[in-house]
């Protein structure tokens, strides 16, 4: 298993995700998870990520469990705090504490902020709460040993983000592959990190499994190029050459999983330009998007005062299928600066460069997202789970 330095530890490049673990009549299949957890420890995978909400509040447990097993210094266990879930009895050091015992450690050696975004900056922000200032705090006691965060935001509030906490943060966890490096900015994202000194860790870097399954006519230019490879660890490759990368979380949830992507982080050549390029120009067949320039000649006469540009891109994205970004993007937005505030007027499609209807394609973005749940419905829906 290659790996990465990181203040003197080796860390794996491929680390193991474990929201979406191997299930059996609705619950976590734990003999299953912990043979995939042995195989992927016998193979070098020493990093293993979990978060609070993770399989209802199941996967903490599981992962201390499965891991307990093992000499604690040989493996990284990374959680995270959940303030991006909207939930009046949120108290920081309680849910701490509660994540400690149910891992069964004494710290955590990577702990995260869970998902800054434009819905969660308010309550990470918080005065009263002290979200930030208690997990210093922690990583003073040794509770914390490297401390981070992950992040499904725009990167203007990314970048706005940081810059109030300069200097407390050791890395960084991103939704990045090569569809998102376009389709959510994740370039400027991963530059903007890179600019910041972080190192990255990588989530959804198969997009939920989508880019495991690009699609017949992906998959056939690829098995050309590369007979034996799997279109997961095109994915894969794609990310490894990127500098300051410290390692790539997979959902792995199958055997078959495992054992391909350990092989892919093990040997193997990197992508070659012209296959990079390939892969690029498959992205850009996968996903139809719209010829938005950005060049906001369409908002000055907007009577809505609509972000179109920005409504757009959710578009963009949307269209491929509905993920939480571009839900969560929306959602954090007022109501009358939604999709659903368009007023049809047309005034913004007779000075569009590209021509793009955008009444209509605001419309069918309303639809699209009203078929997507919303955020607090989703974080009332895992507390659910967690009772």
């Amino acid at each position: 298993m290659n790996d990465h330095d990181f203040h003197g530890e080796k860390i794996s490049a491929l680390g193991m995700g474990m929201m979406r673990l191997p299930t059996k009549d609705g619950r976590i299949d734990e003999a299953e998870t912990f043979a995939i957890i042995d195989y992927a420890y016998a193979h070098g995978i020493n990093y293993f990520d979990t978060a609070w909400s993770y399989h209802g509040g199941e996967s903490e447990l599981v992962a201390g469990r499965a891991l307990a097993r093992y000499p604690r210094e040989n493996w990284n266990l990374a959680s995270k705090m959940p303030g991006h879930e909207t939930n009046p009895d949120f108290h920081p050091a309680a849910t701490f504490e509660r994540q400690l015992q149910k891992c069964g450690v004494d710290y955590f050696d990577f702990y995260l902020l869970h998902n800054v975004c434009e819905n969660s900056m308010r309550t990470y922000l918080d005065k009263d709460l002290r979200i930030v200032d208690y997990l210093l705090e922690q990583k003073e006691k040794g509770r914390i040993r490297h401390f981070g965060f992950s992040s499904h935001a725009r990167p203007d509030t990314l970048g706005d983000f940081l810059g109030r906490y300069p200097g407390c943060f050791e890395f960084a966890q991103i939704q990045l592959n090569y569809l998102d490096w376009t389709l959510q900015g994740a370039k400027s994202k991963y530059e903007l990190l890179r600019k910041w000194g972080l190192p990255v860790i990588v989530m959804e870097p198969c997009r939920g499994g989508r880019l495991a399954r690009p699609g017949e006519e992906t998959e056939s230019l690829l098995r050309a190029a590369r007979p034996e490879e799997s279109a997961a660890a095109w994915a894969f490759r794609y990310l490894q050459p990127l500098p300051g990368v410290l390692t790539i979380l997979s959902g792995m949830s199958t055997m078959e999983q495992v054992k391909d992507n350990v092989r892919t982080f093990s040997e193997g050549e990197p992508l070659s330009p012209e296959e990079r390029a390939l892969l690029e120009r498959a992205a850009e067949g996968m996903a139809n998007l719209l010829p938005c320039t950005g060049c906001r000649y369409c908002c000055g006469g907007c009577p809505a005062g609509l972000d179109i540009p920005l409504l757009l891109s959710i578009y963009n994205d949307c269209s491929f299928g509905v993920s939480y970004t571009p839900a969560m993007s929306v959602d954090a937005l007022p109501t009358n600066r939604r999709p659903s505030a368009c007023i049809g007027c047309g005034a913004c499609e007779h000075v569009c460069p590209q021509g793009i209807p955008v009444p209509e394609i605001l419309k069918k973005l309303d639809g699209l997202l009203q078929k997507f749940p919303r955020w607090e419905e989703i974080c009332a829906e895992r507390a659910k789970q967690r009772t």
